[in-house]
């Protein structure tokens, strides 16, 4: 069966709405789900800000979630929940526990502290503002925008030979069954598309690429990698009919894109973490079948954040902080 392209909010069940600071380079990017969707969690990277992804252990109660925050901020970030959930419940969405409505949200930070401002981050009231563009308009957008504003990548030897990156989409249609991606990619590693490296470290003087992987290998004695500094965060979101279980099989198997494009990846100074949701009228699907689609359409998303966020090297370095005079 051929996999055809469709654009990310041609599935049902979810809108994207996106909110940032230009001053700080930081923002945030919400997935709202108003009816609610079942939804699983692979963590692979050592330092993960999130918050409730214990909610989503396929051993606890199988129900579904109202929004996936995703943002910059490192774990001052996770604030931008809180106006989220107040969002959702003045639009009346959430469980209704008899004596108030109580949404739940889920959220992944990257760390963008080292770009832009340090001291402006994500709080309560972006992550309303972004809620609400949500829920007004599905607004998919790709490259420096929302989570993806302060996104970087190529980190091992500091930010002046480090790159710019973003957030990305891509989402595909195989017969019934449609299959979506959203990723924001914050690494220390170098990106790869199609075997061919298209974004991460650069020489010192910035006219061409070294290798991470090598310039790791030279490392004799342990070091701290600027531990917690990266983190490459997404999601699949899929109209195909799975439980919990399945949808954090399905998120797992998403991770090989991780693999695919970024190396080094999943080191103990990344977060990295991907969701699976499942939403709108669902449509009965293979759950392998599923997982293969997600990974390739992942690695799809990934391209697409590199593309859509490339910038003039001095635009770029000049929001870089700490760089040496």
């Amino acid at each position: 069966m051929n996999l055809m392209e469709i654009p990310f909010d041609a599935i049902d069940g979810v809108m994207v709405g996106n909110a940032q600071s230009e001053a700080g380079k930081t923002g945030v990017t919400v997935l709202c789900f108003k009816k609610g969707a079942k939804t699983g969690v692979d963590i692979s990277g050592g330092g993960p800000a999130s918050r409730e992804t214990p909610v989503l252990d396929p051993t606890r109660e199988d129900i579904g979630i109202h929004a996936i925050v995703l943002s910059g901020g490192s774990a001052y970030g996770l604030a931008a929940a809180d106006g989220v959930m107040k969002c959702l419940e003045d639009n009346g969405i959430g469980y209704d526990t008899g004596f108030a409505l109580v949404p739940l949200v889920v959220q992944s930070s990257i760390y963008d502290l080292s770009y832009g401002s340090a001291k402006i981050r994500p709080d309560s009231r972006m992550g309303y503002e972004a809620c609400q563009n949500a829920l007004l308009k599905s607004q998919p957008i790709s490259g420096s925008v929302g989570a993806g504003k302060g996104a970087t990548v190529g980190k091992l030897k500091g930010m002046r030979q480090s790159q710019k990156s973003g957030i990305g989409y891509y989402a595909v249609q195989a017969g019934n069954l449609k299959l979506g991606a959203v990723v924001v990619v914050n690494a220390l590693g170098d990106i790869y598309v199609e075997g061919q490296k298209a974004a991460g470290l650069m020489n010192e003087e910035r006219t061409g690429f070294i290798d991470s992987v090598q310039e790791l290998y030279r490392i004799a004695a342990p070091k701290d990698l600027l531990s917690r500094t990266n983190t490459t965060i997404g999601a699949i979101v899929t109209n195909g009919k799975f439980d919990k279980s399945q949808l954090t099989r399905i998120a797992a198997q998403a991770g090989n894109a991780y693999a695919r494009c970024i190396n080094p990846v999943g080191t103990l100074a990344d977060g990295d973490t991907i969701y699976a949701s499942s939403c709108g009228e669902p449509v009965e699907a293979d759950v392998n079948m599923a997982g293969t689609m997600a990974a390739e359409v992942m690695a799809n998303a990934i391209k697409n954040a590199i593309e859509s966020s490339k910038m003039d090297d001095a635009e770029y370095l000049k929001c870089c902080l700490n760089l040496p005079v």
